[in-house]
């Protein structure tokens, strides 16, 4: 056996090590890494579909119609729906590839990180030299994206709370001021600390979110005007905005993965009738309609966030604004549970195991966590691009490139395919993944920087 075969296989063993101590009794064919699962808290397949569209119908949602002015309401319509398709595959065949991996080293489940370094030591030999980094790659993006979509969720609030509150003040107040008002409930909604105990909250917060909607389109459908007044297809240099916004808005890879680990029942997941695509069906169907509808209504004046597009005297439009605002404040409990999680479980736990109180180191944590999205909020608190580019940057790799990559690893060398199809298939996604991390990022960072150098925010 050569030195490269024995450090891979050490490798492997070290990743096995982390998950199960049980020896290798049991036949790989005969192994199911779903009924060896032991979680504290498990979700119900309901629990786990409301976690889903709670995690998928946050602030991206209300971005959708200024999105269709990136693109176009044809482009926009049609692109959506592609997109849409492009995320639901894409978490599956990183679904399938880790159930894969998890059968063949015979543990019950492991994490993105995990999966990603196991996978890249089973693929082709090129690739093994970048298995020992990937884990550390993967957990960047996964944090950077799930901090990005609190400091969105912390701007939503606090500029619906301005807009809220202003028109009863004689002076307005700055919006950092908002922000400062918000800082102890946000670190009160994080110290939740598992999916089971979010579960009702999420449900509360779905309530109220589709009770909004029905109140969104109240305004959309009041004075529609002609929609030959609407661009088809928009321009070329702000379609990877609407890329960005859209991949954003549906792609939810952090939150549905740590979902996935956290089932009762794992086989209810996947499935043409399963929990991930009865979920991504009705969330790019409720996408399309409020991004069609929002830029059909609204055109060239679509704000980064449609309520703020309401006539803000209406008492209506008021009662909107704060409503939609709770949700998306409950809904920053669930979406910081995935960066603590991987901060604390994977690299700060063990340092604190000898303590008397590593509950509190925890809390602490969640404390500076909700701290850091707060200080980037007030940083740049320009809510539509800073959706665009956390979509774009990290979500592209996070939701298409590295499942692809990972399906490759799992299949080969003798399962792509006839004609190698998969292999084939799978470059394709990588590349649209690699292209839409670097046109997205470029055109979001321009224009953020625009904006910024005029002063607008």
């Amino acid at each position: 056996m050569s030195d490269d075969e024995t450090i891979r296989l050490q490798e492997l063993g070290k990743i096995k090590a982390k998950y199960t101590h049980e020896p290798d009794t049991t036949d790989v064919d005969d192994y199911d890494p779903h009924e060896h699962r032991n979680i504290p808290h498990p979700t119900t397949n309901t629990e786990t579909l409301i976690h889903i569209l709670k995690g998928s119908l946050g602030t991206g949602i209300l971005a959708m119609p200024e999105a269709f002015k990136n693109a176009g309401i044809v482009n926009g319509f049609i692109f959506t729906i592609l997109i849409g398709a492009l995320c639901t595959y894409g978490l599956h065949i990183l679904v399938q590839a880790q159930y894969v991996l998890c059968k063949r080293m015979r543990v019950p489940l492991l994490t993105y990180p995990d999966s990603m370094k196991a996978a890249l030591l089973s693929g082709p030999r090129m690739f093994h030299a970048f298995a020992n980094a990937s884990p550390i790659l993967v957990d960047v993006f996964l944090v950077i994206y799930q901090l990005g979509i609190c400091c969105v969720y912390v701007i939503f609030v606090a500029a619906n709370l301005k807009e809220l509150i202003d028109v009863y003040l004689p002076e307005k107040l700055a919006i950092e001021l908002y922000t400062l008002f918000l800082l102890i409930p946000f670190i009160l909604i994080l110290s939740i600390p598992n999916l089971k105990w979010l579960a009702p909250f999420s449900l509360f917060s779905n309530v109220i979110t589709f009770g909004c909607f029905g109140i969104v389109l109240y305004y959309i459908f009041k004075d529609l005007p002609s929609i030959d007044e609407r661009p088809y297809v928009g321009t070329f240099y702000t379609f990877p905005l609407f890329f960005g916004t859209t991949l954003f808005a549906l792609e939810a890879v952090g939150v549905v993965i740590a979902l996935e680990n956290n089932m009762q029942s794992p086989k209810s997941f996947g499935g043409s009738f399963g929990v991930l695509n009865v979920a991504m069906f009705f969330i790019t169907f409720l996408y399309v309609g409020m991004g069609f509808l929002g830029y059909w209504r609204y055109g060239e004046g679509t704000k980064a966030s449609v309520t703020l597009n309401f006539p803000p005297e209406d008492v209506l439009a008021k009662i909107v604004q704060g409503l939609y605002s709770l949700a998306i404040f409950i809904s920053y409990g669930l979406q910081g549970y995935v960066p603590v999680d991987i901060l604390w479980n994977t690299y700060l736990a063990h340092r604190f195991s000898d303590s008397k109180y590593p509950k509190l180191w925890e809390y602490l944590l969640r404390a500076v966590t909700v701290f850091v999205t707060f200080v980037l909020a007030i940083s740049i608190p320009l809510l539509g691009l800073f959706i665009s580019l956390f979509g774009a940057f990290c979500l592209s790799a996070l939701g298409i490139a590295f499942p692809a990559i990972m399906e490759i690893c799992v299949k080969w060398p003798n399962d792509l395919g006839a004609g190698n199809w998969i292999l084939i298939k799978d470059i394709a996604l990588i590349i649209i993944g690699v292209c839409g991390l670097l046109a997205g990022s470029y055109s979001c960072i321009s224009e953020i920087v625009i904006k910024l150098s005029k002063g607008e925010t």
